[in-house]
């Protein structure tokens, strides 16, 4: 969960967070720009940690690398083991995650992971979410040609404004053409859930609890179960996030009004989820470069 805003001074601004036009936010879910130009940091600095997620993303390098690590010991965030594997692509297309993972720059890197709602994705590319749970893949393999063409454009923009304009320009479109009559306006995932089980009980004929659930795996890659336990987590970092500006966390609280049995519920979820204990994520977040991504969403 995250800590108290008694963040290490010493940490770089954590990036950019871009929430995209009101017209797309059914489809994406906003696009982090991450920027280390100019920074000297440490290998333990360049690492960088992400949660489980139930969305896809699309990822660019405007310079730099990233490679993939493996190995993350629990509750150690600057331990990983030195197994590494570079990204497939230059343009890199990510499933749902079902575990936390992690990255390593090898220098300064300056990249943008635009974050989209994997039903969204099906319906304006055909690919399937199941097909790519808990996977890398070059996006120039798999998306279609117009997505490729953008691709580039965007690689070419001069500016990270111009990125976003040129990717939004592109989704637009496409995204009014395919949008669903149910309109998923839920923006976290727990509403989000929701409105995919709304969508697929109102969708076709057939309404048994096991072709619903069947439905919403394929439109998200995910079972429902899976989908409302990270609701879950996403409520419960709100929720601190909110408490600390307050000035006093409760856990017990939190976890009872986040929907988990019990605070031991709550640990066990961060942990399945981010990879390490509420405390050391906690401790993480205010005190490692590396958890940048979750100050960013903070």
């Amino acid at each position: 969960m995250p800590p108290s805003h008694d963040f290490d001074t010493a940490l770089l601004p954590s990036g950019t967070l871009w929430q995209p036009r009101a017209s797309l936010m059914a489809c994406v879910r906003g696009a982090m720009v991450r920027s280390t130009v100019g920074a000297t940091l440490s290998d333990e600095q360049r690492i960088n940690h992400f949660p489980a997620t139930p969305l896809c993303s699309l990822s660019w390098w405007f310079e730099g690398s990233s490679v993939v690590l493996q190995g993350a010991r629990p509750d150690h965030p600057g331990a990983l083991t030195d197994t590494r594997g570079p990204m497939p692509g230059r343009w890199v297309l990510t499933g749902p995650q079902t575990r936390p993972g992690a990255s390593w720059c090898p220098g300064p890197v300056h990249a943008m992971m635009v974050m989209l709602m994997p039903d969204a994705l099906h319906l304006m590319t055909g690919l399937e979410p199941t097909d790519l749970i808990d996977r890398f893949v070059d996006a120039s393999t798999v998306l279609p040609p117009a997505w490729i063409a953008m691709c580039q454009q965007v690689q070419a923009a001069s500016d990270d404004a111009q990125r976003m304009e040129r990717l939004e320009d592109f989704l637009e479109p496409r995204w009014q053409a395919c949008r669903p009559v149910l309109p998923l306006q839920g923006h976290r995932y727990a509403d989000w859930s929701l409105h995919l089980a709304q969508r697929a009980a109102a969708s076709a004929p057939g309404r048994s609890l096991r072709q619903l659930e069947r439905r919403i795996k394929r439109w998200s890659g995910l079972p429902l179960r899976e989908l409302r336990g990270m609701g879950r987590a996403e409520q419960a970092f709100f929720r601190v996030v909110q408490a600390q500006t307050e000035g006093v966390v409760h856990w017990a609280h939190i976890a009872a009004d986040s929907g988990y049995a019990d605070q031991s519920h709550l640990c066990r979820e961060t942990r399945r989820i981010t990879g390490f204990s509420p405390e050391v994520l906690r401790d993480g977040i205010a005190r490692h470069e590396s958890f940048w991504a979750y100050r960013l969403w903070m």
